[in-house]
């Protein structure tokens, strides 16, 4: 995998990697997945980060032999349960500093298996959509993480070859996508100052 002395653009997943929402987001599948009785616990949904919501679904309703819900509808109301909790939203500041330092000076992308209009609103709330040059989110492509395609829409959009790009995840499902893109990885987890602990 690359290690690039001086990168041409910076890309950033979003949950638990720029903002600190992965407890909050924890919080709304409970509420969802009991109304339902649905089985999703907290160490799968972990290990799932960066994975769209309704694909999430699909996946338990098949393992479980849930029939007679809609994965999309029960997306939408798990995502309207986190926007709730919106307000408690903090940054992930060893994270958010870098982009500080890189904001104006190189292009800056998100790209995130999250999605409208859950990603902008953190963003704006946390004051820092401006910074970003790009916003990718699991709609703007059919293949998610693990695959590359949400990091290679997000170098396209920011006009940067892949290889000379340095992206920012909290899982090993982004980690792999961002080295199938072909771009230098980071695991903010090994940062100093991350947020602890994560299942």
């Amino acid at each position: 995998m690359p290690t690039l002395q001086s990168p041409r653009a910076l890309i950033f997943d979003c949950d638990g990697t720029v903002a600190h929402t992965m407890p909050l987001h924890w919080r709304a599948w409970q509420l969802v997945t009991r109304r339902y009785g649905i089985d999703f616990p907290e160490t799968r949904f972990y290990a799932l980060g960066g994975v769209p919501g309704r694909n999430i679904l699909k996946m338990l309703f098949v393992e479980q032999g849930i029939d007679g819900l809609d994965p999309l509808v029960i997306a939408k109301e798990k995502e309207a349960a986190y926007l709730e909790f919106l307000h408690e939203v903090g940054p992930i500041e060893p994270v958010v500093e870098i982009a500080r330092r890189h904001r104006g000076i190189i292009p800056m992308a998100i790209a995130t298996g999250g999605s409208r209009p859950g990603i902008p609103a953190v963003l704006r709330h946390l004051g820092i959509y401006d910074w970003f040059g790009a916003i990718v989110t699991s709609e703007d492509v059919v293949l998610q993480k693990p695959a590359p395609d949400i990091f290679l829409e997000a170098a396209r959009q920011l006009g940067v070859d892949p290889a000379e790009c340095r992206a920012f995840e909290d899982t090993d499902l982004g980690m792999e996508s961002i080295r199938a893109a072909g771009m230098e990885a980071i695991d903010v987890r090994l940062l100093p100052n991350y947020p602890k602990p994560m299942v």
